[in-house]
């Protein structure tokens, strides 16, 4: 396969030449870059590459030219390359809401921009064509695996296994172990396949059907505390317990982020969050993920993976969390941010498909293998937004079943708009899966109308199924107080739930995210009344660490 493509297009000679001179000194080693003077050559240009093993990464078009508009270019060209990131070249001045980039990108045509004049060249050019074909790389077949693995490509230990690298960030090959590369790397690892699957990593050493911890342990990160004791505790890794360690280590205080699956939480899964403060082209939720546990490494904060608090209690002055191992830690405060896990659709006959072909979330690990199928999304909310938009650049088509008769109730518009658009995407309203039908795998489903009752047998290749979510809070009965759906109940909501803080041992209503227990806080998904949004999470996760100060300076010595 040769190199990866960039296609320029631009009706102004001297500005295609310019750009195309500039990218080529930055990427011209890893990249072909191409240039056409007319839409209507770069899309005979885009056909005739086709049939070729050659991929395009990446579509560069000038907003103004004769022929037609950039926004149009850019909309034929990814039905003919739909893996392609599309950037827009517009004007530096064209700062008004009308302008073709602001409607573009909020319905989902282009995935990025260039301003014209793109100087200073390194932060105008450099770094937004870098991002794009940073986000172009995870949709392609990588380069380097770190780790090979020899398996099933189907069951559920195969789908957490794709799922958690993938959200890790770590590039991955999948072989059966019946193929002849399979069969290569078993004899390589000295393993006769009885036992699968079997994870090669790239430094050679070998994991015979690891458990989580044994995974996470040869990747590098912790699967123990370092410490008997810390100043904050933060249980849970997603946004708001992030916020929380990096807020907290950033102040001086000694952390120790508790995290049993992956760090991200259900944010982590999302393909592309746009809405987020800061990132203008928007953000995977993988990679905000990564960024901001970088951000808590280098500020020292401890991370334990595949341990699970089990309990908690108060010890005088110490707040003691149990973990899963036995073990037990001691912390001044804790900040409970263990999210919430999604919502069972509740058919024995799909919970029985679990991991062939039925997924609760995961879009972005298995959505190259959804490349020609008819897949369906159960679910209204962003999450179910983003993962049927992602779904929709591999699968045949994508239908989202919806409960409601209305997908603005509960979805950002931004996202209403694009799915509106999307060639492949449709909306079943008032329909939900009642049946699930295959043998091995999941091949149908039955679909049920809501107002009629009238159901339905479709064929199926994936169901991904988003349906809201539950707290993950079993753990803390006969601890903190919880709502009737098992919230964490803090501050005002707690004094007006008429239970405890009758015993309260001080001398003051509860601080805003505190719990029942002083010292101890909720943020984020699993906190009663919290705005189910990554920058509320963030927040909040930075609130809470503000009232961890506050608490720590009322305490004696």
């Amino acid at each position: 396969m040769g190199q990866p493509i960039l296609l320029l297009v631009n009706d102004q000679e001297p500005v295609l030449d310019a750009l195309r001179g500039d990218l080529a000194r930055r990427f011209g080693v890893d990249y072909r870059i191409l240039a056409e003077r007319s839409p209507a050559a770069a899309l005979a240009t885009l056909q005739q590459l086709l049939p070729t093993p050659e991929e395009i990464a990446l579509l560069v078009a000038a907003q103004q030219m004769g022929e037609m508009t950039g926004v149009d270019f850019l909309v034929r060209a990814h039905e003919l390359h739909p893996a392609a990131k599309r950037v827009l070249l517009v004007g530096r001045r064209e700062w008004a809401p009308t302008n073709p980039a602001v409607r573009a990108m909020r319905l989902g045509q282009i995935d990025g921009y260039l301003f014209e004049p793109w100087l200073p060249v390194g932060r105008w050019l450099h770094l937004p064509i870098s991002q794009a074909l940073a986000d172009w790389t995870p949709t392609h077949a990588p380069q380097f695996e770190g780790i090979r693995i020899v398996g099933p490509p189907l069951g559920t230990h195969s789908h957490e296994l794709r799922d958690r690298l993938t959200r890790m960030g770590i590039p991955h090959g999948w072989y059966p172990a019946d193929s002849e590369q399979g069969r290569q790397l078993l004899e390589e690892a000295g393993q006769d396949g009885s036992r699968l699957p079997v994870v090669v990593f790239h430094s050679g050493r070998v994991f015979v059907d690891p458990s989580y911890a044994e995974l996470v342990a040869g990747l590098g990160f912790g699967t123990r505390p370092t410490a008997a004791g810390y100043d904050v505790a933060v249980l849970g890794a997603g946004p708001a317990g992030l916020a929380a360690a990096v807020y907290a280590a950033s102040e001086g205080l000694h952390t120790l982020v508790i995290e049993p699956r992956v760090v991200g939480g259900q944010a982590g899964t999302s393909a592309m969050i746009r809405n987020y403060l800061g990132f203008p082209r928007g953000i995977g939720g993988g990679d905000l993920a990564n960024r901001a546990l970088e951000q808590a490494w280098l500020f020292g904060v401890n991370l334990v993976l595949a341990q699970e608090a089990t309990g908690l209690r108060a010890a005088g002055p110490d707040r003691l969390v149990r973990l899963s191992d036995g073990g037990e830690i001691a912390a001044h405060a804790v900040v409970i941010a263990s999210g919430a896990a999604w919502r069972r659709v509740g058919v024995p006959s799909l919970e029985a498909l679990l991991g062939v072909g039925v997924f609760y979330g995961a879009a972005g690990a298995e959505a190259r293998a959804m490349e020609g199928r008819d897949v369906f999304v159960v679910g209204a909310g962003n999450s179910a937004a983003q993962a049927a938009l992602h779904l929709a650049r591999y699968a045949a088509s994508v239908t989202i079943l919806c409960r409601r008769d209305a997908l603005a109730r509960s979805m950002s518009y931004y996202l209403v708009q694009q799915i509106e658009r999307a060639p492949n995407i449709v909306v079943r309203f008032q329909t939900e899966p009642v049946d699930g039908h295959g043998g091995g795998r999941l091949e149908g489903i039955t679909l049920r109308d809501r107002r009629s009752g009238a159901t339905q047998d479709v064929p199926a290749g994936a169901l991904f199924v988003m349906i809201g979510a539950e707290p993950r809070t079993d753990w803390l009965a006969g601890s903190v107080e919880r709502d009737d759906r098992g919230y964490v109940l803090t501050g005002h909501d707690l004094l007006r739930s008429g239970t405890p803080p009758a015993g309260w041992p001080l001398p003051r209503p509860p601080l805003l995210l505190e719990t029942s227990i002083p010292g101890v806080f909720a943020a984020g998904d699993v906190r009663h009344r919290s705005v189910k949004r990554v920058a509320s999470a963030v927040g909040e996760g930075a609130i809470a660490v503000q009232l961890v100060r506050e608490y720590l300076d009322e305490q004696p010595g």
